[in-house]
């Protein structure tokens, strides 16, 4: 499988050579809430679906980021077409302030071009990169 990193290395875009199906489920905010050690804050943990950022602990900031982000109209009739039989993981961080940026206008972006929601999965990680499978270590990925 091939990845390629994106947007401060927590979206992981895969095309696969065969065809293949996910064996989990996506959860919402409600069976992934937990609190941030360190703020004491709500945080997503584990895999989510684009719901999980609806819940009021998160949508103040997704939703206005979110609505405010224009993307680049010229560009976007090449990123549908480089996105064509692209699976997209995103790695990230309810807590972290780039994540918290660049998600939600990763999502415009996918909305722009019509990107179908089913070929997203969203790994939400604590501040050691830990929330799915273990953790996030296996993909290499050093900061959210």
């Amino acid at each position: 499988m091939k990845y390629f990193a994106v947007l401060f290395l927590f979206v992981l875009i895969s095309i696969p050579v065969i065809a293949q199906s996910s064996d989990s489920t996506s959860t919402t905010a409600k069976d992934t809430l937990t609190k941030d050690i360190l703020s004491g804050k709500p945080m997503l943990l584990g895999e989510v679906n684009r719901e999980a950022f609806a819940d009021t602990s998160f949508s103040w900031w997704f939703e206005s980021v979110h609505d405010m982000y224009e993307p680049d109209s010229a560009l976007i009739p090449q990123i549908a077409e480089a996105l064509k039989g692209a699976k997209i993981k995103i790695v990230m961080g309810t807590w972290c302030s780039d994540s918290r940026r660049e998600v939600p206008r990763f999502f415009k972006i996918l909305d722009e071009v019509n990107y179908p929601s089913d070929s997203v999965q969203i790994f939400t990680v604590d501040r050691g990169l830990h929330g799915f499978k273990g953790d996030a270590k296996p993909l290499d990925i050093e900061r959210v």
